[in-house]
C-alpha cells in the first residue's frame, strides 16, 4: 500500500507527468504514429510550462488557502492548553543551523507556532513529524529551534514517529484527547489536515500559516516565464488536491 501511495504521488509532480507524456510521445513517433506524437509531446511541454508559470501555481493554491483564515482571537474563549505543529522536511548537519535545516515550510510552521504560543498564553506545544530510518524527525528540528526561541523543554511534546499526516492525525488524538488545540499548519495544507484530525475525533482550532497567495497581487510579462517557485506552487497544489479526493474516497 506505501510503495502505491508513493507511485501515485508521483503523479501530483507537474515535471514527471511532462516527462511520461514526452516519452510515450517519442514512442509513438518511432512507431510511425506521428500525429499522436507530436500531439503528446506538445501537450509534454505544455503542462510543464504552464505548471511553472506563478500565476498558475497561485490560481491552484488559491482555494486550499482561503478556506481558513489566521487564529481568530475569539475562538480561544475557552481556555487552550496545546499548541500542534505538524511536520515538514527536516536535514540536519553538522555546520547548518537547525533554522536552515528545516525546509521553507517547517520554519515558518514553528515559528508561528512559538508567537502564538507566547501570545495567547498556551502551556504546551507538540511538536509533530517522524522520519524514515536513517533521518531525523521534523519533530526533533522543530523542538531544537523551540528551545533556541525561548520555549523550555518541559513545554515541548515530541511527537516524532508519524510518517505521513493521517499518522501524524492519530498521534495528536492519542496525546490532547479531547481537548481543544491550536492547529498550526501551511494554509494549502490546512484543508487536509483539518478534515483528518477532525475524522478521528480531534478539536482543531485552525490556524494557518505560510500562506503563499499574496492579496491584491499583480503579475507583469515577468510572471510568464517559468520558475521553480510556480512549479513548486504547482506541485504543493497538486498533491493536496490529491490528499482531498483520497479522503472523499474513505482513504487517508
Amino acid at each position: 500500500m506505501s510503495l502505491i501511495k508513493h507511485l501515485v504521488n508521483i503523479l501530483t509532480l507537474p515535471l514527471a507527468d511532462a516527462a511520461l507524456l514526452a516519452l510515450l510521445g517519442l514512442m509513438c513517433y518511432l512507431r510511425g504514429v506521428h500525429r499522436s506524437g507530436r500531439f503528446l509531446l506538445m501537450a509534454a511541454a505544455a503542462l510543464a510550462y504552464l505548471c511553472s508559470l506563478k500565476p498558475v501555481g497561485e490560481l491552484l493554491l488559491e482555494p486550499l488557502e482561503s478556506r481558513y483564515h489566521p487564529l481568530d482571537p475569539a475562538a480561544l474563549s475557552a481556555p487552550v492548553g496545546y499548541i500542534v505543529v505538524l511536520g515538514a522536511d527536516y536535514a540536519p548537519g553538522d555546520e547548518v543551523p537547525v533554522s536552515a535545516a528545516l525546509n521553507d515550510d517547517g520554519l515558518k510552521r514553528i515559528v508561528e507556532a512559538v508567537v502564538l504560543m507566547r501570545r495567547f498564553g498556551i502551556g504546551r506545544i507538540v511538536v509533530s513529524g517522524g522520519a524514515p530510518p536513517g533521518h531525523v524527525p521534523s519533530a526533533r528540528g522543530y523542538a531544537a529551534l523551540a528551545r533556541e526561541l525561548g520555549v523550555a523543554d518541559a513545554a515541548i511534546v515530541i511527537s516524532d514517529r508519524s510518517l505521513d499526516t493521517g499518522a501524524e492525525a492519530h498521534a495528536v488524538a492519542k496525546l490532547v484527547g479531547a481537548q481543544n488545540f491550536v492547529l498550526v499548519t501551511s494554509a494549502y495544507h490546512m484543508p487536509r489536515a483539518f478534515q483528518l484530525l477532525t475524522r478521528v475525533g480531534s478539536h482543531p482550532i485552525p490556524a494557518p500559516c505560510g500562506q503563499r497567495v499574496r492579496p491584491n497581487r499583480r503579475f507583469s510579462w515577468r510572471s510568464f516565464v517559468p520558475t521553480g517557485d510556480g512549479l513548486g506552487d504547482s506541485e504543493r497544489a497538486l498533491h493536496e488536491y490529491l490528499g482531498l479526493a483520497s479522503l472523499s474516497m474513505g482513504f487517508e
